[in-house]
């Protein structure tokens, strides 16, 4: 997988109109749009038809976290939607994601339609130790990103969501061949509300399979440019293995 490929770009708009015309403007510069929680609930499924209509891949960003039953039956209507990806909240647990896997594996033979990726997130980039703490856990984010990624994959997960910070760590716990998404990708150094950042090109070095960039690429005055530099530098990385 080329450079390209792994760039995430996550819509976070709130118009399908702005939504559309990200779409149009970078769907030559990356590989996947990310579709999350604010954009699917104002506009729905037909942002997803019209960047697959655009020939590009979307990861449904919408983080499922219910009773199995009803997550396994959300994640088969992603299915239906033709999503490249989605995810679940690890801290679901064993059973939820190992309903949606089942599901969608089931789904996908019934009505022939190619399976997507499913994914588990671990623990948010916006939560760090004191945080968890707050909400009465009594585990650091290192220890608790590193059993969920373990229990998503026992559970059957694709990969998951990891902050840079953990990247390194689930790879050597889950191996080669499981996905790492990481979020929180900055190239100005500034974190915004998200605690535990890193470059594009230091995530793919630590093991990252996709980086997922916002607001780091569309506030700059030349996104193309930035975009370019960022592909560059992951090249670079991915030459030296």
């Amino acid at each position: 997988m080329g450079a390209k490929e792994r760039i995430i770009l996550a819509l976070d708009v709130d118009r399908f109109e702005e939504a559309q015309r990200l779409v149009i403007r970078f769907k030559d510069d990356v590989g996947m749009f990310k579709v999350g929680k604010q954009l699917f609930t104002h506009c729905g499924p037909k942002i997803v038809d019209f960047i697959k209509m655009k020939e590009s891949k979307v990861f449904l960003d919408l983080k499922y976290h219910d009773i199995p039953t009803t997550v396994a039956k959300a994640s088969v209507e992603a299915l239906k939607l033709g999503v490249d990806m989605l995810n679940v909240h690890a801290l679901g647990g064993l059973r939820m994601m190992e309903a949606a896997k089942e599901a969608l594996s089931r789904a996908s033979k019934e009505l022939n339609i190619k399976k997507p990726k499913i994914i588990a997130v671990t623990v948010l980039t916006s939560i760090d130790d004191t945080v968890l703490q707050e909400m009465g856990l009594c585990v650091s984010v290192k220890d608790l990103s590193e059993k969920l990624a373990l229990l998503a994959k026992r559970a059957g997960m694709d990969g998951v969501v990891a902050a840079g910070e953990d990247i390194e760590r689930v790879r050597r716990l889950c191996g080669e061949d499981f996905i790492v998404v990481t979020p929180g990708v900055r190239t100005d150094g500034l974190s915004h509300d998200q605690k535990r950042i890193v470059t594009p090109s230091e995530a793919i070095r630590m093991g990252a399979t996709y980086i997922v960039v916002g607001r780091a690429i569309l506030k700059k005055d030349d996104p193309h440019e930035e975009l370019r530099r960022i592909i560059e530098s992951i090249d670079n990385v991915l030459s030296l293995r």
